[in-house]
């Protein structure tokens, strides 16, 4: 599984979720000018990549039989 590319590229979308996730809960945690400017915007693209992340999930698990087929 490690040397498939989908799967390389659906973990990668997973850590991309996660790093978004963090600068942006950091960002409300510490507030100041950087969250007025960012914040939302911040959580608007961790949206946009959990989509993503979530479409190349279900991909992986579809193209490669993972439902037991």
């Amino acid at each position: 599984m490690l040397n498939d590319p989908l799967f390389i590229i659906a973990a990668l979308a997973c850590l991309l979720v996660l790093v978004v996730l963090i600068i942006g809960v950091s960002a409300f945690a510490k507030g100041g000018e950087f969250n007025r400017k960012h914040g939302n915007r911040m959580m608007r693209y961790r949206i946009y990549a959990q989509a993503a992340a979530i479409v190349l999930i279900l991909a992986f698990v579809l193209l490669r039989g993972g439902a037991g087929g």
